[in-house]
């Protein structure tokens, strides 16, 4: 008979194993103004905070449950995400095209400082160009629903992490400055990384997003994508997530065997985010 007590603890050990093997090097912070930005958790004043406090995931015995719980509880997070991308997009199509009409104003200007401050894409000295157009249209766009929820429960074991469940951070995203976050039990002696810890689970999903979206790391994962909407393809669709995935190798330390496990995961828990 299967024993399962036993399948809930090899699931959990195999999620929590990825977790502490992820974000080495390369996630440290290429500067001083991107080190702030994390340790601020990267949240914009009209970020919205709908997700507050995790539920008890580990409470919740049956494993099945528990996915189904754990992403109809973040695709709402997502969606908030998506949606604030999708209105950047818009704007920065309006203004390019006042670009281009010669008509562009001291307001557009002022918004394209304010969004390439945020995107880590500064505007020129002699105000916005179309490279500059280009390069924000590589990294303002959304993320498919599976790619991000797939993250999010192998980063933190489902929800059950101590990082999830103290810091309400999904992600096992960093930061560098003393008492940004939790301090991660097996820290090598003399790193002074700590797991950021966050007020609200929305403002963890929206670090992620602006992570994955300006971070040299992942530009890969943005000149994937860019490449599937030249193409028209459904950037939400859980195949463009398996795609992306091919970007994320430099998230973890474990390199190609965690993309492998992510494409694994989406293939083997897409029933329940379209159920």
């Amino acid at each position: 008979m299967h024993n399962k007590g036993i399948s809930i603890l090899f699931f959990g050990v195999i999620a929590g194993f990825s977790l502490y093997l992820t974000h080495g090097y390369m996630n440290e912070p290429e500067n001083e103004a991107e080190k702030a930005d994390y340790s601020l958790g990267a949240v914009i004043a009209d970020s919205p905070t709908t997700l507050s406090q995790s539920p008890e995931f580990n409470a919740i015995s049956d494993v099945a449950e528990r996915k189904r719980r754990f992403f109809e509880f973040l695709k709402k997070g997502v969606e908030l995400e998506n949606s604030r991308i999708l209105k950047e997009r818009a704007r920065l199509g309006k203004m390019r095209n006042d670009f281009e009409q010669g008509d562009f104003s001291a307001e557009d200007q002022s918004y394209a400082v304010r969004l390439g401050r945020l995107y880590s894409v500064a505007v020129p000295a002699t105000g916005v160009d179309i490279q500059w157009f280009d390069e924000m249209n590589h990294r303002v766009d959304v993320l498919p629903y599976a790619l991000v929820l797939i993250q999010a429960a192998n980063e933190s074991a489902w929800g059950t992490s101590r990082f999830a469940r103290e810091g309400n951070n999904y992600f096992g995203q960093w930061c560098y400055t003393s008492g940004c976050g939790l301090v991660p039990r097996g820290r090598p002696a003399g790193a002074t990384y700590e797991v950021a810890k966050y007020n609200s689970v929305q403002q963890s999903i929206h670090a992620y997003f602006m992570n994955v979206n300006r971070n040299k790391a992942y530009e890969a994962l943005r000149n994937i994508r860019f490449d599937l909407r030249q193409k028209h393809a459904d950037l939400l669709s859980d195949q463009t997530a398996l795609a992306l995935t091919n970007g994320l190798i430099k998230y973890s330390q474990r390199g190609q065997a965690y993309v492998d496990d992510l494409q694994a995961m989406i293939k083997r828990n897409e029933q329940y985010w379209t159920q």
